[in-house]
């Protein structure tokens, strides 16, 4: 697969520019939309803006990858027309042609936002509307009888999220719709019913809801325990002290209702991050693959369109395969890399087996900004953990365990430029517990960003990071003894390398 490009010796190696995270070429993009998977392609669309490094009359850029490593940029998919800009949506492959679109074949259809004013007034609108392919997402035309779906009481009725339902034999849309989620069901993509409504005292009302998404996982891995999952982010609201983020219910659904397993006063976080929001999964993986695929927007809307980039601004997080776990607190979600990320590590440093102790560094000498870490470490006998990340006399990114509290805290605060947003120099503390003194975390660092999986992916953490280009130092060190099972430095290669061949 060849990734188009434009004639550049410094094709993606511009200063803070991600090495394997998704970026587009240039300009601005968020939300990721339409993502779906057909004739051996993932897609990625996302809300883009091709002529500015902030937000501004939304498309839908679009690319397509083999293996959700490396992505070939395809052109825009979507423009703004005369029913308005082009929202966030969602995009499935009709395999029965229940659209008439297609002939009789199959064929994909995207299913997103129209966004305008009501007219004669400054008041927004926002309408649902169709788009189809029929050359596998190359093209696309957009239907004649939008809008489909129109709802004047709501101002926030947007991104609307679609998938088949085996049981009930239709098709189901998940809306935000103010501070709920609406479901709505049809035949052919084209009609909708309204089925019910969803989020009234339930989980977090603390900006409005955006961003749906709804789908089955078996529970610990069973052929016959299964739960369905709803996510839905919030926008930052002054309520919220960390902006912009995403929460997920647990629960079950009947093909018209869904009813929340857990407290209505329990919220439940996808990410414990800031910078992870908008995320949803891909539409249409293949049964036997038994994939639930999700990828987020790595950004917070606190301070998105402030990031010191240039030539491109946002990036998307990891692809992260999901799954349901029980626990002592009930049923929750886990998240962990596709291993599709492994196709791209190098040689890199492996320990096992050894003490570390007070002032020491397992990693002293070792760089880098594009690495895989790995760690399993019995911390029983230490007082906390520390990680050093991105180093430098002037700048570090630090993450520290202490066993006592079960807390792993992220400090930003010396990460590298902060000073763009009073919001970014930050700490977090949140609880991560390692069983009978066993901490095991996943880090991957990508120039910019820092993504923490903890334990076995139950507690995640997205941070975006800004550090100058000689900050690439690691540190393992201790207070205490700490006995390293494994401590594993991989190298990531670029994937967009062969851009720059």
């Amino acid at each position: 697969m060849t990734v188009e490009h434009k004639a550049s010796t410094n094709y993606y190696r511009e200063q803070y520019r991600p090495q394997f995270h998704f970026t587009p070429e240039e300009n601005w993009m968020n939300d990721p939309n339409g993502m779906v998977y057909y004739n051996g392609e993932y897609h990625l669309f996302y809300q883009y803006h091709p002529n500015s490094n902030v937000w501004g009359p939304m498309h839908w850029g679009h690319a397509v990858s083999e293996d959700l490593v490396h992505w070939e940029h395809l052109p825009i998919a979507l423009r703004p027309d005369e029913n308005g800009m082009i929202f966030s949506g969602s995009a499935v492959v009709d395999w029965h042609d229940t659209s008439g679109f297609f002939g009789g074949e199959s064929g994909l259809v995207a299913i997103f936002t129209h966004a305008d004013e009501y007219p004669g007034t400054d008041k927004p609108r926002q309408r649902q509307s169709l788009a189809y392919s029929k050359d596998n997402g190359r093209t696309w035309k957009l239907y004649e009888g939008n809008p489909v779906l129109s709802e004047p009481r709501i101002i926030d009725f947007r991104d609307p999220k679609v998938f088949w339902h085996e049981d009930t034999g239709r098709w189901v849309m998940v809306i935000a719709s103010g501070q709920t989620v609406s479901l709505y069901t049809s035949l052919n993509l084209k009609d909708w019913e309204f089925a019910s409504e969803f989020g009234e005292g339930e989980g977090s009302h603390q900006g409005v809801w955006e961003c749906p998404d709804l789908f089955q996982l078996p529970v610990d891995h069973s052929t016959d325990v299964k739960k369905w999952v709803m996510l839905v982010s919030l926008g930052d609201e002054p309520g919220l002290e960390e902006g912009s983020k995403t929460q997920y219910f647990v629960g079950e659904f009947d093909g018209k209702t869904f009813v929340n397993d857990n407290a209505h006063d329990k919220v439940l976080w996808v990410d414990r991050g800031w910078d992870n929001y908008a995320g949803v999964t891909w539409s249409d993986l293949p049964m036997a693959s038994g994939r639930r695929v999700f990828m987020g927007w790595m950004s917070n809307w606190r301070y998105a369109i402030d990031t010191p980039t240039s030539v491109w601004r946002s990036a998307m997080t990891l692809p992260r395969e999901l799954s349901l776990q029980t626990t002592e607190s009930g049923v929750r979600l886990i998240q962990t890399p596709v291993p599709d990320i492994e196709s791209i590590q190098e040689d890199g440093y492996l320990f096992e087996d050894v003490e570390l102790k007070s002032g020491g560094n397992l990693f002293k000498g070792l760089k880098g900004n594009a690495v895989d870490l790995e760690l399993d470490l019995d911390v029983s006998r230490a007082n906390n953990v520390r990680l050093g990340l991105l180093k430098s006399e002037q700048e570090e990114t630090v993450l520290e365990y202490d066993g006592k509290n079960s807390t792993l805290l992220f400090d930003r605060r010396r990460s590298g430029d902060a000073s763009f947003h009073k919001s970014f120099a930050m700490t977090q503390s949140i609880t991560l517990q390692a069983p009978k003194g066993r901490l095991k975390l996943r880090i991957f660092v990508d120039w910019s960003s820092v993504e923490v999986f903890g334990g076995d992916g139950e507690v995640v953490l997205t941070n975006l990071v800004f550090p100058s280009e000689e900050s690439q130092g690691l540190e393992l060190s201790t207070d205490g003894t700490v006995y390293v099972h494994k401590a594993k430095v991989s190298p990531l290669r670029s994937v967009w390398n062969r851009a720059a061949e």
